[in-house]
């Protein structure tokens, strides 16, 4: 898995790939948060970064299924798919080494960000910016991001055209972050129907989270998506050699 994980990240930035999309990131982040009139920091006459934490969900929603979606589907387009099931490795190795390497990527565009937070702090004055909701805000972005590359990472494992594979990432990663709440608005659903599903999306997490509150059920939902999804990935490539 080791031997995966290294390959991906010098795949990642022996090319342009990485180094555009945390470029991509840091400059939409930055021109939302510090020039855009409408979003801009400077603006609000408060110290928050609600602003950067309400865009950021939205921006990884098609960034990271850009990222992801040549994963596996370039694996299979080419055939070395097989070579790599030939290694001593096992389906789940192939699945994590690929999965962190891209977490890795994720992590590396989210670490510059945090000059955004110490502007923000040494401008404001009393009392200052909301360091707990802001720390939790920043959990709740990387557990986000951890979920899309899953969802990613399966949606890539689909298919052997990347653009089928990023266009089915940004659907399922939409379904799993809004979806579920905009389904519960339907006057179908009352009773506590509504709430339920609710707690089925991302968003609703998200949202908890950034409250500044880690709560074990909000940890335990992110884990079990993400393993669910890198769980399914492992299937269809397993599924691939029965057939």
């Amino acid at each position: 898995m080791i031997s995966i994980l290294k390959k991906e990240i010098n795949s990642f930035f022996s090319s342009l790939m990485g180094y555009i999309s945390i470029g991509v990131f840091l400059l939409i982040t930055g021109l939302f948060l510090w020039v855009f009139p409408d979003t801009n920091v400077l603006s609000f006459g408060y110290a928050s970064l609600d602003s950067f934490f309400g865009m950021v969900p939205w921006i990884f929603l098609f960034l990271i299924p850009a990222i992801t979606m040549r994963s596996f589907s370039e694996e299979i387009k080419t055939g070395t798919i097989e070579l790599l099931a030939t290694r001593p490795v096992t389906d789940l190795q192939i699945v994590l080494g690929k999965y962190l390497a891209a977490l890795v990527l994720v992590l590396f565009s989210l670490l510059p960000t945090l000059l955004y937070f110490y502007t923000v702090y040494a401008l404001s004055g009393e009392p200052g910016i909301d360091t707990g909701a802001t720390w939790g805000s920043y959990i709740g972005v990387f557990m986000l991001g951890a979920c899309f590359l899953s969802i990613g990472l399966f949606a890539s494992s689909l298919t052997s055209n990347q653009i089928v594979a990023f266009i089915v990432g940004v659907f399922l990663c939409f379904i799993f972050y809004m979806g579920f709440e905009y389904i519960s608005r339907l006057p179908i659903f009352f009773g506590g129907l509504d709430n339920l599903l609710q707690m089925l999306g991302i968003n609703f997490h998200y949202n908890s989270i950034s409250r500044g509150v880690v709560d074990s059920r909000d940890i335990l939902y992110f884990l079990s998506l993400i393993a669910a999804f890198l769980l399914m990935t492992k299937t269809v490539l397993e599924s691939r050699k029965w057939s």
